[in-house]
């Protein structure tokens, strides 16, 4: 679940820099404001795109995301995700659970640099940090595990 936080994410940043900025989203024909939970979508399906995530969030909110889901019939595309968005930054944390046998610190910059392109590329807002957040490996067992268990329970008693 995105957790929407305004906060002001030019700190740091030289005046110029500001200004530059700033000329993406404010122009002498008005200013465009991107919501928290824009850019968090943005973030969730760029992580999702990378070969090697199983899935985004931690337990807890894989558990309550996949009740969601049956009951909605559709996926929270921010599961996972947090957001800081500035008037001309963002930060994002994002959570995810790796396939086993998969590089980690490789699929972190490969998360990290997808998501950063297709927020940069969307929006016009200059990303200052994601942060991943390994929280577990999937391994191909668990799905044996599962199915195994899918068989033997008999689904009416």
């Amino acid at each position: 679940m995105a957790e929407a936080k305004h906060a002001p994410a030019t700190q740091g940043a030289s005046k110029e820099e500001l200004k530059e900025q700033d000329n993406v989203l404010r122009t002498d024909r008005g200013y465009t404001a991107i919501d928290d939970t824009v850019v968090a979508k943005i973030a969730g399906l760029a992580a999702r795109e990378v070969s090697g995530v199983h899935a985004l969030g931690g337990g807890a909110s894989r558990f309550v995301g996949s009740i969601r889901e049956s009951i909605s019939g559709t996926q929270n595309i921010q599961q996972g995700v947090d957001v800081e968005v500035g008037q001309s930054q963002a930060a994002v944390d994002v959570a995810i659970v790796a396939e086993y046998g998969v590089a980690i610190h490789e699929l972190a910059e490969a998360i990290r640099k997808n998501i950063i392109n297709a927020i940069e590329r969307m929006t016009g807002l200059e990303v200052t940090e994601v942060n991943v957040t390994v929280h577990d490996v999937h391994l191909d067992l668990d799905d044996d595990e599962d199915e195994q268990q899918a068989i033997e329970t008999p689904r009416v008693q």
